[in-house]
């Protein structure tokens, strides 16, 4: 299992659900984290609990503007740490449209913006530094979401990021950095809803396994379910098990 300790990660959506025990995970592996959310009032005390163990910044954006991302950007460079690891965790769910022959043009404009356009911003302006260093792990979170047009900006938004993830990983061997993703599950957070069947802790260590691979391999899928009750270290073993999708 990779030693993350005092190297920095970058977390989205790190002031609630599963992005907040994602980033408390890389804590607990003496990872410094610089917390991104839309406002850092929202991460101001989980930041004061990480910060007696670890190095903690945080940085205010809203997802749905490119310009606000390339200003959160901008703030993360000149904290002048490297962006080891990227979780990008955060995402929105605008609507379930009973009716989706009446989805609405924004539901797509909204989805891809915050679940596609603003994660593969992070990763064009962070990997090039991580190759530069010959060393980075990027974690893009997906869904398993299928056959459902009542939520289609979403599933949508989430396969764009499934094909740039995977195409950028084609590009990735010999660098020392891998891109790879997550599917946490159907979990009781702000997204998924009162009534989905898996508490959040289930997706842990399943979302932040790609961040801990001893071997740079992309392209591949973390199911968190595949994980659920395994040690981070035993999860690992499991996750660098799976074949590499380039190969053969």
């Amino acid at each position: 299992m990779l030693n993350v300790s005092g190297k920095w990660a970058l977390v989205t959506g790190a002031s609630r659900g599963i992005g907040k025990l994602a980033a408390a995970a890389l804590a607990e592996q003496d990872c410094n984290l610089i917390l991104l959310s839309r406002n850092t009032t929202h991460t101001a005390g989980f930041a004061a609990e990480l910060s007696e163990k670890v190095q903690v910044h945080q940085v205010a954006c809203d997802l749905g503007s490119p310009d606000s991302v390339q200003n959160a950007i901008a703030e993360i460079d000149a904290l002048h740490v490297p962006v080891d690891l990227l979780l990008n965790n955060a995402g929105v769910q605008i609507a379930y449209r009973t009716d989706f022959w009446r989805t609405p043009v924004s539901d797509y404009e909204t989805s891809f913006r915050i679940n596609t356009i603003a994660p593969m911003m992070l990763c064009y302006h962070f990997i090039p530094k991580m190759i530069e260093r010959g060393f980075g792990r990027v974690v893009n979170t997906t869904s398993g979401i299928r056959l459902e047009p009542e939520q289609a900006g979403y599933s949508a938004s989430k396969a764009g990021l499934d094909k740039v993830t995977i195409d950028l990983g084609s590009k990735l061997r010999g660098t020392g950095v891998a891109i790879n993703l997550t599917d946490p599950g159907w979990c009781r957070t702000d997204l998924g809803g009162p009534n989905a069947p898996n508490a959040p802790e289930s997706a842990i260590p399943g979302v932040i396994v790609g961040a801990f691979l001893t071997e740079p391999v992309s392209g591949r899928l973390f199911a968190a379910s595949d994980f659920y009750d395994l040690t981070l270290e035993d999860a690992v073993k499991k996750a660098e098990q799976m074949p590499d999708p380039y190969s053969g």
